[in-house]
């Protein structure tokens, strides 16, 4: 009974991903291919425990929203300023053997905080006041994560608030101003808060030649992987890119481009089919399901996805700047992952509430 309820399309698309990652994981980096398997495990677990949980009853929790919003915003102040540098960045955590993204969770928070806040105030979503406190929620979150920094955290943080504006019945007139605004603030940040290596990462997307063995290094690498792929790849670890080192990060960031060289455009176009049924069935779930927070938040983890997937692909295509944002459920990591997996375990469980 219980497993006739369950969104079956966006459960098959889930595990198709997570095999190719696992595939992908297990030629490029063989030695980290038993750590994703635990991972993958978990984010199963995460799941089924997340599918008990009466998420109706949550939605109508505030305090227990904003309380899960202020602790991660506390543990993203602890993160700052207790973390090892990483490659630059004070983004993980440390706790015993594990170190943990908090501004993944953070993603999560978000949309919970919207949804709410949103579900109650959809027919004054234009009021200035609103949208000055959604901002609100929005920045404190953005700013912390910006200086560790992560600019495509925040890039994303933002893309949630817009969105739920934008799904809120927001003026296209405010809509247009808020690009506006969005425009000025990318100047004043190009100017006085983006680093070194940031600006030469937008530089390098916008003159696709500048600094090949620098900046577009990356680029250049995951094109030659996915231009010399062919319609059906070069096979299971005989990917000459991914196997010789020339591609970074290529279980990673630029994972896409590794499966691609040895599975092909026609395994490229798998995973793109794969996000596009997860999104179409997310969004379904939340358009048919009672209850205006449900559906927000529904539209919010699409909205998320969409954003993820979207400026990962970008970045490995070159018609984004990269700005370090991970591949859904493909990339190798746990914090990632299992945050997401919480995502999709909300969305069954408002399914299968949503069949009774």
């Amino acid at each position: 009974m219980f497993a006739r309820k369950l969104d079956w399309w966006l459960i098959g698309a889930l595990i198709f991903l997570a095999a190719a990652s696992l595939v992908s994981i297990a030629s490029a980096e063989p030695s980290l291919f038993r750590a994703q398997l635990i991972w993958f495990a978990a984010a199963g677990l995460v799941i089924f425990l997340t599918i008990k949980i009466n998420w109706r009853w949550v939605t109508t929790q505030n305090w227990f929203i904003m309380s899960l919003y202020w602790l991660i915003i506390v543990l993203l102040i602890i993160t700052l300023f207790t973390s090892r540098s990483v490659r630059g960045a004070h983004s993980w955590l440390i706790i015993g053997p594990f170190r943990f993204q908090f501004s993944e969770l953070a993603k999560v928070s978000l949309i919970l905080v919207f949804a709410s806040f949103f579900s109650r105030r959809y027919l004054e979503a234009s009021v200035l006041k609103n949208i000055g406190v959604s901002f609100v929620y929005f920045f404190i979150p953005a700013a912390l994560v910006a200086v560790q920094p992560s600019l495509g955290t925040a890039i994303i943080f933002f893309g949630i608030w817009f969105g739920f504006l934008a799904v809120s019945g927001l003026s296209w007139q405010r809509l247009l101003a808020g690009f506006l605004i969005l425009i000025l603030v990318l100047g004043i940040l190009w100017v006085t808060f983006l680093k070194p290596f940031q600006k030469e990462r937008i530089l390098g997307f916008i003159s696709p030649a500048r600094d090949p063995l620098g900046s577009n290094y990356h680029i250049i690498q995951s094109k030659i992987a996915i231009g010399s792929a062919g319609f059906f790849g070069k096979g299971f670890r005989q990917g000459t890119q991914t196997q010789l080192g020339f591609l970074p990060a290529s279980q990673t960031d630029f994972i896409f481009s590794s499966f691609v060289e040895e599975w092909g455009l026609f395994g490229g176009l798998l995973i793109i089919i794969a996000f596009l049924i997860i999104i179409y069935r997310i969004i379904k779930i939340g358009i048919e399901s009672e209850g205006n927070c449900v559906k927000f938040i529904c539209l919010g983890t699409a909205i998320t996805l969409a954003l993820q997937v979207f400026f990962n692909l970008g970045s490995v295509l070159g018609i984004s700047p990269v700005v370090g944002i991970t591949l859904p459920f493909l990339s190798y990591g746990g914090s990632s992952l299992l945050t997401n997996a919480l995502l999709m375990g909300i969305v069954e469980n408002i399914a299968i509430d949503s069949s009774f």
